[in-house]
């Protein structure tokens, strides 16, 4: 009998983890609909670029950073390597970035 409850107890913690991070999934989506929307509010608009430029890219890297940590599941427990292989590649990416550009403009 007490396994019986136990296996219930589980089971019912489980089904409301499960809709916690359902509806963290869904709210993150939303969110990102919504900067894709801004986004071409502001590109409509006809905004002078001086200011577009940096509300985009600053759209898309929280973007990217929910697209990591919510539909990658990087931020659950197991998923360490992915997570550094993940890092290391956005690290190396800026350093060559940064390298272009200190080049380009020496």
């Amino acid at each position: 009998m007490t396994d019986e409850m136990s296996t219930r107890k589980i089971n019912s913690f489980q089904k409301q983890k499960n809709k916690q991070e359902m509806q963290r999934m869904v709210v993150s989506f939303a969110l990102m609909i919504i900067f894709t929307l801004i986004a071409f509010a502001l590109v409509m608009l006809e905004v002078p670029s001086t200011y577009v430029i940096p509300i985009i890219l600053l759209l898309a890297f929280v973007q990217v950073g929910f697209q990591f940590f919510y539909f990658m599941h990087l931020k659950d427990k197991g998923h360490e390597v992915p997570s550094q292989i993940i890092y290391g590649g956005v690290f190396i990416t800026v350093m060559v970035a940064l390298t272009f550009t200190v080049i380009t403009w020496w």
